[in-house]
């Protein structure tokens, strides 16, 4: 059973590299490297992913949510050489989101009323199906949670990953926030070490403040 400390834990883990995606563009540690210029939703999604060179068919089959989660892990994790130095079973991903699955499950009950269920909005109709597709996609196979608030939770959030980290139950640990509907969309995740790999410290007023910074024209 997992261990969770009833109190905020003093942290020696690292964020080593963020990424915010929004409607008006994406932002990796802090810099913009792609502008939507008008483009939204899923729109958005497929043009920032073509844009920004990255290789993954499966990702077009995808439902929203999905696209928005792969596009947020491929952009973190680009260049990244996280598979040769942690084992799969030591790596974790935690994500949080608002809406759950719900821009599918809406789209698939459009279809249920049509008289033609779709199975491949079904297989989405679950907000941890964006988790198994970033774990298929980077060999993940240690914890993968996904949680349900109304905003994104930074103390939470913070501590149930250092939680993992601090009792070696994962050495390295996405973690962020995910949520899609009606072409509204936001992603934050970061890529949370005990290596000292950057300044950062992996604690609720830091991942408050990077979660904070917006999009700058």
């Amino acid at each position: 059973m997992l261990y969770f400390h009833p109190f905020p834990m003093a942290s020696d883990n690292y964020i080593s590299r963020y990424i915010h995606i929004s409607n008006e563009g994406v932002l990796l540690n802090g810099e913009g490297i792609y502008h939507s210029d008008g483009k939204a939703g899923a729109d958005m999604l497929v043009d920032a992913f073509k844009v920004q060179s990255l290789n993954y068919p499966k990702f077009y089959k995808m439902d929203n949510l999905s696209k928005l989660a792969i596009l947020a892990t491929e952009l973190l994790l680009q260049g990244s050489d996280i598979r040769d130095r942690y084992k799969s079973e030591d790596m974790a991903i935690v994500v949080s989101n608002a809406n759950s699955s719900l821009d599918t499950d809406q789209r698939y009950w459009d279809s249920v009323q049509k008289g033609a269920p779709s199975p491949s909005l079904f297989v989405y109709t679950l907000p941890n199906v964006m988790l198994g597709e970033i774990c298929i996609r980077w060999g993940i196979k240690g914890e993968n949670t996904c949680l349900v608030s109304e905003q994104f939770d930074a103390v939470s959030q913070t501590d149930y990953v250092n939680s993992l980290l601090e009792h070696s139950y994962a050495e390295v640990s996405i973690s962020g926030w995910a949520d899609y509907l009606d072409g509204e969309m936001e992603a934050f995740f970061m890529l949370v070490e005990k290596n000292p790999t950057s300044l950062d410290l992996h604690n609720s007023n830091t991942v408050k403040k990077l979660y904070d910074r917006q999009w700058k024209n």
